[in-house]
């Protein structure tokens, strides 16, 4: 399947960092391009960070991805990445 074929997921995670997103990434077979994105043979995923607030005084940064690739594999990525993530943040 090419690029062109690939479908898009958008998920947010909060509590880890986006450094800490990318080496997640990158032990599940992708390679760093740059600080926002991150290419593996069948999917990338494009990452941006913000804070956002939870509650009147606690803030945690949350990452976002955006991830495309082949819908044969790319739920399950997905589901691998939130396991990894839930065990560092939420």
């Amino acid at each position: 399947m090419t690029p062109d074929e690939w479908v898009t997921r958008e998920r947010s995670f909060r509590g880890i960092s986006k450094r800490l997103a990318i080496n997640y990434l990158e032990t599940l077979g992708a390679d760093r391009i740059d600080d926002d994105r991150v290419e593996a043979e069948a999917w990338a995923a494009t990452l941006s960070e913000q804070t956002v607030g939870v509650g009147p005084s606690v803030s945690l940064t949350q990452v976002d991805l955006v991830f495309e690739g082949d819908p044969e594999g790319l739920d399950d990525l997905i589901e691998r990445f939130a396991r990894k993530a839930m065990r560092a943040g939420g």
